[in-house]
């Protein structure tokens, strides 16, 4: 027996809807707690499968969790101890290696599991691992499990290869308590990285220019606990940009940063949508035609790879023929295949797919085989025509925050059952 989601196609959404912490932010923003010496108070938290993961890993290293109501967490590692991460809680999510950052920058010593979560191609963390070299640390990888060490960690100047966003905040919360200045170059520029830098330099860090390609770290003799609000998530903003232009008369998006989505923004724009962006909240009313658009994902500010999916079950109902290319997880196109099962007309190129429109979609069985695949999945199931169920539906529920409760308050019919 398997939970599986169910929606019934065709029904008209309007209301409003508010934005939950960002998912990206808080996998990174949890582990980072731990290199405080006091509580560290977190708000805006979501929902998510990822925290209750987290949460896990973080009792098996003896820290204190407290919830208060639904999106607070007071995390105090006074009573730490530094013990082995190899159980199954650290595969089940990617982000459980940003606890290799923490437990190194604190302790100077971390074994854990290779970690887990969805698969979009080759997901190296070599990157993280020469970033920890170049700090001081020796790196052993034996029996599925990284042993890294450093009697001391000294600031050095590390140039990533690839902008990547793990990397660059797990080098940066290594390089904390590292002696002297670590400066790391080509980092990644995502809003999540901000948000992390934030958090530490409110515990006592000495971070400057996250947010920019450099980025540098004076390390820091003590970090204490302090209080924190997550920024909104632009992915589950941007999700429900694309749901509101699908089969909204008129949606409110509450809780957005609109810079953060602004290359979704401007290619909905292109593509017919209407909308009106405020300070912190986006209104999208129905558009009578949409036009096919090229869209190539890019790193931040760029149009973000988890983005693709979803609006690509949008472009199934636009005039002519999008493209799509994807430049970060070339194998990102699982949903595609899953489109086509309800009826759209997509064709996959090398590392790119084109879509043809707009074709009617029909509800039948499909897979969620990631979590932006499932939000593709949910797009697709509001347009189509009958039920469309949703298999893997655990996927989705890692990343979005009780999105069926939100996609009913707009007026969608959407439920869940065990089926076989």
């Amino acid at each position: 027996m398997q939970e599986v989601m169910k929606i019934e196609g065709g029904h008209e959404l309007e209301g409003e809807i508010t934005i939950s912490g960002a998912k990206n932010a808080t996998v990174a923003l949890i582990p980072a707690a731990v290199l405080a010496n006091g509580p560290v108070t977190i708000v805006g938290i979501p929902q998510i499968a990822d925290v209750a993961n987290l949460s896990k890993i973080l009792q098996m290293l003896n820290v204190e969790v407290t919830e208060i109501g639904q999106d607070h967490l007071i995390i105090d590692p006074t009573n730490m101890k530094n013990v082995d991460l190899t159980s199954d809680a650290v595969t089940k999510l990617r982000a459980s290696y940003y606890f290799m950052g923490a437990l190194l920058g604190k302790y100077g010593h971390v074994k854990m599991k290779m970690p887990g979560g969805c698969y979009l191609g080759p997901r190296p963390i070599d990157l993280h691992i020469k970033g920890f070299e170049a700090l001081g640390a020796k790196v052993k990888f034996e029996k599925a499990c990284y042993s890294i060490d450093a009697e001391k960690l000294i600031g050095a100047k590390i140039f990533l290869d690839i902008a990547s966003v793990g990397a660059t905040i797990n080098i940066m919360m290594a390089a904390v308590y590292a002696e002297g200045r670590t400066t790391i170059e080509n980092a990644a520029k995502e809003p999540e990285i901000i948000d992390v830098a934030t958090l530490l330099n409110k515990m006592g860090a000495h971070i400057r220019g996250a947010g920019t390609n450099v980025i540098t770290v004076d390390g820091a003799s003590n970090l204490t606990g302090c209080f924190h609000e997550i920024i909104p998530d632009r992915i589950e903003a941007g999700t429900f940009l694309i749901i509101a232009a699908a089969c909204a008369k008129r949606m409110v998006i509450n809780n957005v940063i609109p810079q953060h989505v602004e290359a979704l923004t401007s290619k909905l724009q292109e593509m017919g949508v209407k909308m009106e962006i405020d300070v912190d909240k986006i209104i999208v009313e129905k558009a009578d035609h949409l036009t096919a658009a090229d869209v190539t994902t890019r790193t931040y500010p760029g149009f973000a790879t988890d983005l693709q999916q979803p609006l690509t079950s949008l472009m199934t109902q636009a005039e002519g023929q999008s493209k799509v290319v994807e430049t970060i997880y070339s194998e990102r196109f699982k949903h595609c295949t899953e489109l086509n099962k309800m009826g759209a007309n997509i064709e996959l190129i090398n590392s790119g797919a084109l879509i043809n429109g707009p074709t009617p979609l029909y509800g039948c069985t499909v897979q969620a085989t990631d979590l932006r695949c499932g939000a593709a999945m949910i797009i697709a199931g509001l347009i189509a025509d009958g039920v469309t169920e949703i298999q893997n539906v655990y996927h989705i529920d890692r990343g979005y925050c009780e999105i069926d409760k939100k996609l009913e308050a707009l007026g969608a019919k959407v439920w869940r059952e065990m089926a076989e």
